[in-house]
């Protein structure tokens, strides 16, 4: 038989309990409390009562007459009722020095001692005492009657115990009240905030609560994506590791709003968002993130869940992907040219014109080969060779001329540093392509012109001033000079958008350039589109800076 045990209360139910003892013990302790003071105070009114009637009782003319008299009885027993029914108290009870009363409630006690103390009544001295006497517990007061300094007689006035404590019955029951009220107020009231923290515990004990804290710290700082929770006032209410590293930010940023944190402009707007985003691409100064924001549920605005994921590599590979793909698609357009000439050869020959079929096939030969010895003369870096070789044809699919400037020459292979990887130029010059082929497509006598050359400051140093420039123009309409700064950002273009989004290429120029501590400019180009400027330092060896001078002196000789 499985044993079961019953599962802890919940957090609330074990604060509710502990809240609803609490508050009866206040209660109950402050009745308690009140009970004791106000039959406290009850007595010692009691005993007031009765020592102001005492000594009125005493300092009565009418009384020191009846005393000398030869029955006081007969005429203070009468005085004496009248009197203690007029005073609201229980008895007053007239005697002699000695203690032998001359009035009584009960005259059968006429003629007795008289039940209390009176030795400092002999003295001249009033007192307040607690006393059981005939009629039972009193408190009562007890006063001398003097005449011309000597003490002739004793008057003692009372009130009965059980008396005071009706007295203190009605004040009892309005009090119990009174606490009953508060302690149902406070349950009532307790209840309410319990329920309110059982609704944001979840109906969860302490210990739940406690593994729940340390499988979410776990969890928090385990995974590699970034993590960035905002409340209602979009500050950063919580964020892991991998979210400080994905952002590039440090220091304490718990409380601080998102519009503080230094993050480009458009990532910021993207967090201060009300609408969720799904898998978002954006740029900050070194990575490509990917980022999905979610509000809170509830009935309120209670923040959002933002997720950050790095595709810095990924876009990098899809860039490549890209240009393979472009490399495809012209080899492709150039093996149906091909065929189509290889058709016309064949036709030729098949005519019995073999020597025109000669002279087609070579000038084809001749004309391609030269834009190959045109693009390696210029640029021997394989790298950017291939580049340009590949977009040449890929833009002549599209009506564009790819044309390499006679300012590009000497970009040996070996120059470029390892610092500067071979992915990052493709990015940017690729791109930089890409872009000019699209602003000049349709345009009359469309043209895109490359320039890449190294070049040295005229200070000559060790080469710690030798730049790497790229240039790139078209004959599109050019760029707004209000809008120089915008077509960086990423979601800028004037085109319209395709499936994958536009307004990235331009962007990842940006970001690419300044990784490499360089510089992208646009202006107006000589043919009035766009001319795109990108100069990237060289920080190469000696030998790598004396072969960038040689470069460049090759360069303005071809020139002259």
């Amino acid at each position: 038989m499985r044993i079961r045990f019953p599962r802890p209360r919940s957090l609330a139910g074990q604060l509710f309990a502990m809240q609803a003892v609490l508050i009866a013990v206040l209660v109950a302790g402050y009745a308690l409390f009140t009970y004791v003071s106000d039959r406290t105070q009850a007595e010692d009114a009691a005993g007031r009562q009765a020592m102001a009637v005492a000594r009125a009782v005493a300092d009565a003319p009418s009384v020191a007459s009846a005393i000398g008299g030869a029955d006081p009885t007969a005429e203070l027993q009468p005085y004496a009722l009248r009197v203690t029914k007029d005073a609201g108290i229980d008895f007053i009870t007239i005697m002699n020095p000695q203690g032998i009363r001359w009035t009584h409630p009960d005259e059968t006690q006429i003629g007795k001692p008289f039940l209390g103390h009176i030795d400092a009544a002999l003295k001249g001295e009033s007192f307040t005492e607690t006393y059981t006497g005939t009629l039972g517990p009193s408190v009562r007061a007890v006063t001398p009657i003097t005449l011309d300094g000597r003490v002739i007689g004793l008057v003692s006035a009372g009130i009965r115990v059980e008396a005071i404590s009706a007295r203190v019955q009605d004040q009892v029951t309005a009090l119990i009240g009174v606490a009953s009220g508060a302690l149902a107020l406070g349950a009532i009231g307790t209840y309410v905030v319990n329920a309110r923290l059982r609704r944001h515990t979840h109906g969860m004990n302490a210990a739940e609560l406690s593994h729940m804290h340390d499988y979410h710290q776990a969890a928090l700082h385990a995974v590699r994506e970034g993590l960035l929770m905002l409340d209602g006032q979009y500050r950063v209410a919580l964020i892991n590791d991998g979210g400080r590293e994905l952002l590039g930010v440090s220091g304490e940023v718990v409380g601080r709003s998102v519009a503080e944190l230094g993050l480009p402009a458009p990532l910021t707007g993207a967090l201060l968002s009300a609408e969720p985003r799904v898998d978002e691409v954006h740029l900050t100064a070194d990575r490509v993130l990917v980022i999905n924001t979610s509000p809170v549920s509830g009935g309120e605005r209670r923040g959002s869940v933002v997720t950050l994921r790095d595709v810095t590599e990924l876009q990098s590979l899809m860039g490549e992907l890209d240009s393979e793909r472009g490399f495809t698609e012209a080899l492709r357009s150039q093996a149906h040219e091909a065929a189509n000439r290889l058709h016309t050869v064949v036709s030729l020959i098949e005519l019995g014109r073999a020597d025109e079929a000669i002279a087609f096939a070579t000038a084809e030969l001749e004309l391609a080969q030269a834009l190959t010895d045109q693009v390696v003369a210029a640029v021997s870096e394989p790298v950017l060779a291939a580049l340009l070789l590949g977009k040449t044809a890929q833009a002549n699919e599209r009506g564009v001329e790819l044309e390499v400037s006679r300012e590009s020459g000497g970009l040996d292979d070996g120059l470029l540093p390892g610092a500067l990887p071979a992915r990052d130029l493709v990015t940017i010059l690729g791109n930089l392509i890409d872009n000019g082929v699209d602003a000049a497509q349709g345009s009359v006598g469309a043209r895109v012109t490359v320039a890449v050359y190294a070049e040295c400051d005229s200070g000559g140093g060790g080469g710690e001033g030798a730049e790497l420039v790229l240039k790139v123009s078209d004959t599109g309409e050019g760029v707004d000079p209000a809008h120089t700064d915008l077509v960086f950002q990423r979601g800028y273009s004037t085109k319209p958008s395709g499936p994958g989004g536009r307004g990235l290429g331009l962007a990842l120029v940006r970001q690419a350039v300044h990784r490499h501590e360089g510089t992208l400019t646009v202006t107006q180009a000589a043919d009035g589109g766009a001319l795109f400027e990108v100069r990237l330092p060289l920080r190469s060896t000696a030998a790598a800076a004396a072969a960038v001078r040689d470069t460049v002196g090759q360069r303005q000789e071809g020139r002259a």
